[in-house]
């Protein structure tokens, strides 16, 4: 399948095609809610970056900024955890519909959440994934820090997290 697609910040406008990706990538246990989503592009707009193809979102990457450096599950719905100047980029989904998937659209999607991070002198990037993302994450650099504390959906989930080199 050939197929362009761009990567830019999420508009207000583009809350039900989040929602209804969040749903097909996710269990419904897991998969965040059109409400929290919605909160998401209010709290956090420019570390919520969307993948485009012929005018339908295939993909998304988001999450807050925390000076913490593990996600805790209170962090999806409350406000008072993003810190715009923060230390690491938090990760809570990155999401790319099945057709779409195989073509390297989610690391693109890392890529730019990555080098965004970089950019604004963040120390790093977290997340948490399941046991068989792992080596997915390490070829991005994250290290796993084991198993989370996070419950969120009632799953296991481990604790990842990329450090950039300082600077000297």
């Amino acid at each position: 399948m050939e197929f362009h697609y761009q990567i830019r910040t999420i508009q207000p406008e583009d809350l039900q095609a989040a929602a209804q990706v969040e749903r097909c990538c996710f269990p419904e246990a897991e998969a965040a809610t059109e409400e929290s989503l919605k909160f998401r592009i209010q709290t956090f707009p420019e570390s919520f970056l969307v993948a485009e193809a012929e005018g339908k979102l295939i993909g998304f990457v988001n999450g807050c900024v925390t000076n913490d450096r593990v996600i805790c599950d209170p962090m999806f719905e409350d406000a008072s955890y993003h810190i715009p100047d923060g230390d690491y980029q938090a990760i809570f989904g990155l999401d790319v519909i099945p057709e779409y998937r195989c073509h390297g659209v989610a690391a693109d999607l890392m890529n730019h959440l990555i080098a965004d991070a970089r950019n604004k002198g963040r120390k790093g990037l977290i997340l948490t994934c399941k046991d068989r993302l792992i080596p997915y994450y390490e070829k991005f650099g994250y290290r796993n820090m084991g198993i989370s504390e996070s419950t969120h959906g009632g799953a296991v989930w481990y604790d990842m997290i990329l450090e950039f080199e300082v600077q000297a």
